[in-house]
């Protein structure tokens, strides 16, 4: 049954681009952003096919695992390291954590609510500097906290479980989470350029989690990583090679 849903939800992502790795879903352009990676010409949908006319039985079990695995922890990296690059801390306890089993789309995900001083300072204005007591990004070499208890305590669960159904690569999943990472910091430096260099420093101080370190190169805009998550096999036969902007994949084309 577990392996049914992942096909059928990845049936769902492959077509609308909604495996995205920044948290809100979509395929990655040239520059980091992501939208609609692999949406396929000519789709169709209803009787349960997706856009592109696929089923879900047609979908490889270690496409639909890896696709799944990183949708999931796109969502849970994404507040955390946002959160940090604007100077505070969020903690996201697996049991804590809540989100809805939805075909397509990003998953609805539900966060313990922020202590009181990050609620209160969510109504500053883009411009304004963090409130009193935050958190400094962190030094390269040194992951956050919070960020560090979110790699160990959820995702590296869900990554061995992840494994554990479906035969896809530990380093094709860790390169999801690389990619989520670096997708994070990318819609945060996008959406607040204030908070563009407290972002990037966030995201290769995490680089430095020990499953992470042997990623190649900085993350950033011009980031690639070492893995492919596979999603283009879902990508219409037309379109062959959709792959994402930060897919190895795409320098050997």
């Amino acid at each position: 049954m577990v392996r049914s849903a992942l096909r059928e939800r990845a049936s769902r992502d492959g077509d609308d681009g909604s495996g995205g790795s920044d948290g809100s879903g979509g395929g990655v352009g040239e520059d980091g952003s992501r939208g609609g990676g692999v949406r396929g010409e000519g789709s169709r949908g209803g009787g349960g096919e997706g856009e592109a006319g696929r089923v879900p039985g047609d979908v490889e079990l270690r496409v639909a695992a890896s696709v799944t695995q990183l949708g999931m922890v796109a969502r849970l990296i994404a507040p955390a390291l946002a959160a940090q690059a604007a100077g505070h801390q969020l903690a996201l306890p697996l049991a804590g954590v809540w989100w809805q089993d939805v075909v397509g789309g990003p998953v609805p995900l539900s966060v313990p609510a922020p202590p009181a001083g990050l609620a209160a300072s969510a109504g500053q204005s883009a411009s304004a500097p963090p409130s009193a007591g935050a958190t400094q990004a962190p030094s390269a070499g040194h992951p956050p906290d919070p960020l560090v208890t979110l790699l160990e305590e959820v995702i590296t669960p869900i990554t061995a479980v992840t494994a554990g159904l479906a035969p896809v690569s530990p380093r094709v999943l860790w390169g999801n989470v690389a990619s989520a990472i670096n997708g994070a910091a990318s819609q945060v430096a996008r959406a607040r350029p204030d908070l563009a260099t407290n972002a990037w420093a966030t995201a290769a101080a995490v680089f430095q989690y020990p499953r992470l370190s042997t990623e190649p190169g900085p993350p950033g805009p011009s980031f690639r990583r070492s893995s492919c998550c596979l999603i283009y096999r879902l990508a219409p036969a037309s379109r062959g090679g959709a792959y994402c902007g930060d897919c190895v994949l795409r320098d050997r084309r």
